[in-house]
């Protein structure tokens, strides 16, 4: 979890007052910070490049933003994308096909024939998906999805790699789809595996690693093909509770590529992480709007609900919550801190000590970078909010705050219904 600076009791973010934004774009409003954002970018891709070559695809559907991705293309990032739409995205703000892998499940032909259209490698999912693929287009360069049985990640929902997951072909299977991408006149490149979002333990990045080192090793031995690429996945999480260790990416680093070193051929180390490049980039402004007590619980009503942030209703996730205008000032009453939605669920914080509120505070909620704004919706008919990008001093609107024109854009009332 960052800590923020400080000016005054005011959180500073970017070199500006957390106040400040506020009051100038609204709320609620998520906030990025872009010295952040490429800093842990090249934290993850100097712990694994130091040792052999590599390749950080950076799991867009974490967060899409053109500006985030923007800055990661300037970086020099790759690109993970689960959907044409995330590849028409990235391609828009200057991604090459070249850096872009796409990892679909459960894809339609059209969207297969959109992927290879726009030259774009395939990692196939199931043999199913192989088959179509052949029959749209032959010679391309293609990955496999293997399902590993090692499974990891912060809730049961985002745990991906075990076995009967509905992600990729079964690692008892996997050497059959090798064999038959080749008599399709496929090409065999990569393998990968995903097991899950949020992990923060090294035993099972080390475990998928064996297992890829497996399969490349056993396509060399049967096939007699030598894949240019092991591809972890992603999962690497972050520290969201204070009192949480933040991974030593540096060992993780060390100890994997040593591996794919010692143990196989493979020429490239690839993976994707989301969540740790963006997640503590990011924070949620929103204004407080109620105070009241029942049943011996006390509430903050604050302006953003889970139509804004879903994660602590979907997953029970944490995300550290401070009242920014009294940044760093001692608690002295437990809140629980609820949004505007009419749902039971709308809590984003529950039981947290805090400053006395007052009606009007500014509260953020923290590492909101990571399945924040990608994940937002119009529930209630509540228009998505504003996004910023700030570092140095500056503060660039990078996402209109919508309005409830935009909500009811594309809907139509037939004429008839208005007689």
């Amino acid at each position: 979890m960052r800590i923020f600076e400080e000016d005054n009791g005011q959180m500073l973010i970017g070199g500006i007052s957390a106040e400040e934004l506020a009051e100038r774009f609204g709320t609620p409003l998520f906030v990025t910070d872009e010295f952040a954002l490429r800093l842990n970018y090249r934290r993850i891709s100097q712990a694994f490049s130091q040792h052999m070559p590599i390749r950080v695809h950076y799991a867009c559907k974490a967060n899409t933003n053109l500006a985030v991705l923007r800055v990661l293309e300037q970086e020099g990032s790759c690109i993970d994308a689960v959907s044409i739409g995330e590849v028409d995205t990235c391609l828009r703000v200057g991604f090459t096909p070249d850096r872009i892998l796409y990892t679909g499940v459960n894809v339609s032909d059209e969207e297969l024939e959109a992927v290879v259209d726009r030259g774009v490698m395939i990692n196939i999912d199931s043999f199913h998906e192989l088959r179509r693929l052949a029959a749209i287009s032959t010679g391309d360069k293609v990955s496999f999805r293997v399902t590993p049985n090692v499974g990891s990640g912060h809730h049961d929902k985002v745990v991906t790699g075990k076995k009967a997951s509905k992600f990729g072909i079964p690692l008892e299977e996997i050497m059959d789809a090798y064999r038959e991408a080749v008599n399709l006149d496929l090409v065999p490149v990569g393998v990968h595996a995903h097991i899950g979002s949020g992990g923060q333990s090294v035993e099972p990045f080390i475990e998928v690693t064996e297992v890829l080192i497996g399969v490349a090793n056993r396509v060399e031995e049967e096939l007699g093909i030598t894949l240019e690429f092991i591809d972890i996945g992603g999962g690497i999480g972050i520290p969201y509770h204070p009192d949480e260790q933040e991974m030593d990416v540096e060992q993780l680093g060390a100890i994997l590529t040593r591996m794919v070193l010692e143990d196989s051929n493979v020429g490239t180390f690839a993976l994707e992480p989301g969540r740790y490049i963006v997640a503590d980039t990011t924070v949620l402004l929103s204004r407080v709007v109620d105070i009241k007590e029942t049943g011996g619980k006390a509430y903050i009503g604050v302006d953003a609900g889970f139509n804004n942030l879903i994660r602590p209703a979907m997953y029970d996730s944490y995300h550290h919550v401070v009242i920014v205008n009294r940044y760093g000032a001692e608690p002295e009453a437990e809140y629980d801190v609820a949004g505007p939605v009419c749902e039971s669920g709308d809590i984003l914080a529950k039981g947290r000590m805090l400053p006395e509120a007052q009606n009007g505070d500014l509260i953020a909620v923290l590492d909101a970078g990571a399945y924040g704004s990608t994940m937002s919706s119009q529930y209630n008919s509540r228009p998505r909010c504003a996004e910023v990008l700030v570092i140095d001093g500056q503060a660039d609107l990078i996402r209109e705050r919508e309005t409830l024109e935009d909500v009811l854009r594309n809907q139509r009332v037939p004429e008839r219904l208005m007689q």
